[in-house]
């Protein structure tokens, strides 16, 4: 079951893109939102354009007082090398045991016979830790609103 607007976000510890170190939203707490992004796949063309449309408007997002995490199932690997070749600013997260995108209500049965991917998915978690937005989308053609994320976070400020 996906995770409701008013909800304490599920922490998490994950490593990707940008180290060794794991990432943990719980870090963020009392400091800056988060912006949580589900995706399926790296290297594919709607993740690619996603990712490189948050990557070409990352500044908006840190006016808003927000940190940007990319969440997938793919290796950290994987991740550090997409990111290193397109350029993302902000970390990408390794889900690789598909825990995180579980407990967010993310994670496809099956996707193209591919069992236990990420869906793609939209989170703004306030400093307090409480979910704000919540998009979580069954296509994964789909992309998030993210106009509806800016203006949660404009709000919330």
């Amino acid at each position: 079951m996906a995770i409701r607007v008013g909800e304490p976000a599920p922490d998490f510890a994950l490593r990707g893109s940008q180290g060794n170190d794991p990432v943990r939203l719980s870090s963020f707490k009392g400091d800056k939102n988060v912006v949580l992004l589900f995706f399926p796949l790296a290297w594919t063309s709607v993740c690619s354009k996603e990712m490189c449309s948050i990557r070409d408007s990352y500044a908006e997002y840190g006016k808003l007082n927000a940190q940007v995490l990319g969440i997938s199932v793919d290796s950290a690997f994987a991740l550090k090398a997409w990111a290193k070749e397109e350029g993302f600013q902000f970390p990408l997260l390794s889900d690789f045991n598909k825990d995180v995108s579980a407990s967010y209500g993310a994670l496809y049965d099956d996707l193209m016979g591919l069992k236990g991917v990420s869906k793609r998915a939209a989170f703004v978690v306030d400093r307090a830790g409480v979910v704000r937005h919540a998009e979580v989308l069954e296509k994964a053609s789909d992309l998030p609103d993210f106009e509806a994320v800016r203006r949660v976070l404009a709000d919330i400020g």
